[in-house]
C-alpha cells in the first residue's frame, strides 16, 4: 500500500509586533500630547519625532477605540509602509509611548496638565477649528479643557502646534481657543495670552487608506505582524514658524525645516497640492476615476489640473521657478502607481476645504473680470458629489438639501460665500459645467 503523501507545513506565523519582538527601546518619557490619532499623524509628527529619543508621544482619538486598542498591544509601534514607483519599504515607528481612547478624559486632563508635557499637536481636519454659535466645539473643548487643567496645576507654558491644511493654522487655532474661552475666568485667559504659544505649520505627505493586503506586504517586509500598519509616499515635509517655551523634539534631525514666515509656503501647498486634490476628488469619479493616479492619467481631470495650477500661480507668492519645480514634482507624486490614494477620502469636508484651498484664487480672478475653468468644474463636480454621493462633511444635511433644491448652485455657493452667489456669471457657468461633466462622463475612455 503506497504510504500517503506527507502534509505540507504550515507556515510559521509571523510574531506580533511589541517592543520586545522587535528589539525596540523601551518607551520615551511622554513629552509630547497629540490629539487627532489616525494615519497621517503615524505618517508624519509621529516619524519625525523618532529622531529624538527623550521625547515620546501620548496619542488620544475622539472616538474611536480599536486604533488605540491596537497600538497599546503593540507598545505604541507599527510599521511605516512606503509606496512608490519602486518596491515597497517599512521601517518601525516608535514614538508613540501611549494611545488612548477619546473617552479617557482623566488621562488626557493629566498629560496637559503635566509640566513634563512642552507640546501639544493636532490633526482635528479643517473642520475641527469651527467654534459653534454658543462657543462651543468638540476638538476645541478639548483643548480648552486641557489647558484649564494645566492652569490649575501651576501654569507651565506650552506649545499648541496645529497640523492640518488651514493658512495660518496657528492663528486659526488660537481665535478658536479664544472665541470658546470667551466666558472663562480673565485669569485663565490672561495666562493663556502669556503661556501658550501658536506655532504655524505647513506640513505635506500623502497619506492613503491602508488596505487589506497592505499589512501582508508589511509582514513580509518586517517579519511581524502588525495590526496596525500606515501607508504613505516616500516624499514628506514639514515646515514651522513659531516659539517653543518649553523646549521641543529635535524634528530637524529627521528633515523639518523652522523658518520666520509660512505664509508663501502655506499658500503653494493649499493651492497647487490640496487644491488640484480637491479638483480631482469632485471631478474624477463623475469620469469613472476611483484613485488620484486614475485621475491624471484621465485626460479630462488631467487637463483640468495643470489649469488650475496655471491659474493659481497667476496670484501665488513663490518665484516662477519654485513653482515650476513644485508641479513637477507634485505631477509625479499624484501619478505614482504605489500610492492608492481614494478620491472618496479626498472628497471628504469639502465645506471646508474648498473655502481654503479654491475660493481664494477665484476670487482673484473675479476680480480681474476672468473666469477660468478649473475652479468652474470644481465646484460643479462638488455639487454632483453633493446630489448623487454619500457625503461626508459636518455641514452635509445642509448642503445635500440645497443641492437638491431648486437654483442649487447658487444656494450652495451662498452657503460658502454670499458675494460669489451674487455672481450671476459664475451661477451660470457651474450650472453648465455640471452638464458639461455628465456629458463628459458619457463618452470618458477607461482609466
Amino acid at each position: 500500500m503506497p504510504t500517503p503523501p506527507t502534509p505540507p507545513i504550515p507556515p510559521t506565523p509571523a510574531p506580533r509586533l511589541t517592543r520586545g519582538s522587535a528589539g525596540c527601546r523601551p518607551p520615551a518619557p511622554v513629552r509630547a500630547v497629540h490629539l487627532g490619532l489616525g494615519a497621517f499623524h503615524r505618517a508624519h509628527q509621529a516619524v519625525y519625532t523618532t529622531a529624538d529619543p527623550e521625547w515620546g508621544i501620548a496619542a488620544y482619538t475622539f472616538r474611536n477605540t480599536e486604533l488605540p486598542r491596537l497600538l497599546t498591544e503593540q507598545d505604541g509601534l507599527y510599521t511605516l509602509l512606503l509606496r512608490g514607483n519602486g518596491a515597497p519599504r517599512a521601517e518601525i515607528v516608535d514614538s508613540i509611548s501611549r494611545a488612548h481612547p477619546g473617552g479617557d478624559t482623566g488621562r488626557w486632563l493629566a498629560d496637559l496638565a503635566s509640566p513634563d508635557v512642552a507640546v501639544l499637536t493636532l490633526t482635528i481636519t479643517e473642520a475641527g477649528y469651527r467654534v459653534a454659535a454658543d462657543g462651543t466645539g468638540t476638538a476645541i473643548d478639548r483643548v480648552l479643557a486641557g489647558l484649564r487643567a494645566r492652569h490649575r496645576a501651576g501654569g507651565a507654558p506650552i506649545a499648541l502646534v496645529p497640523c492640518d491644511n488651514l493658512p495660518g493654522n496657528g492663528g486659526v487655532l488660537r481665535e478658536a481657543l479664544g472665541r470658546a474661552a470667551a466666558n472663562e475666568d480673565p485669569g485663565f485667559r490672561s495666562w493663556i495670552e502669556e503661556n501658550v504659544s501658536f506655532v504655524d505649520t505647513v506640513v505635506d505627505r500623502i497619506t492613503p487608506a491602508t488596505a487589506e493586503d497592505d499589512s501582508v506586504t508589511a509582514a513580509e517586509l518586517t517579519g511581524f505582524d502588525d495590526h496596525a500598519p500606515v501607508v504613505t509616499e516616500p516624499f514628506n515635509e514639514w515646515l514651522l514658524a513659531g516659539d517653543f517655551p518649553l523646549g521641543r523634539p529635535s524634528w530637524e534631525h529627521a528633515g523639518a525645516r523652522f523658518v520666520d514666515d509660512l505664509a508663501a509656503y502655506e499658500q503653494r501647498k493649499l493651492w497647487l497640492l490640496n487644491g488640484a486634490h480637491t479638483l480631482l476628488a469632485y471631478v474624477g469619479p463623475t469620469l469613472g476615476c476611483t484613485t488620484v493616479d486614475e485621475a491624471v492619467r484621465h485626460p479630462v481631470p488631467a487637463a483640468l489640473t495643470e489649469s488650475w495650477w496655471d491659474t493659481a500661480t497667476r496670484h501665488a507668492s513663490l518665484p516662477a521657478e519654485d513653482l515650476a519645480g513644485y508641479r513637477e514634482r507634485l505631477l509625479r507624486r499624484f501619478s505614482s502607481r504605489g500610492i492608492r490614494h481614494n478620491l472618496v477620502q479626498i472628497a471628504a469636508g469639502g465645506s471646508s476645504k474648498i473655502p481654503a484651498r479654491i475660493l481664494p484664487v477665484l476670487r482673484a480672478e473675479r476680480s480681474r473680470q476672468r473666469l477660468p475653468e478649473a475652479p468652474v468644474a470644481t465646484l460643479a463636480g462638488w455639487l454632483i458629489h453633493l446630489r448623487d454621493r454619500q457625503v461626508d462633511d459636518p455641514r452635509a444635511d445642509e448642503l445635500v438639501s440645497l443641492a437638491r433644491s431648486d437654483d442649487a448652485a447658487r444656494r450652495v455657493l451662498s452657503a460658502l460665500d454670499a458675494d460669489l452667489a451674487d455672481d450671476r456669471e459664475l451661477i451660470t457657468a457651474v450650472d453648465d459645467y455640471v452638464d458639461h461633466l455628465r456629458h463628459a462622463a458619457d463618452r470618458s475612455p477607461s482609466t
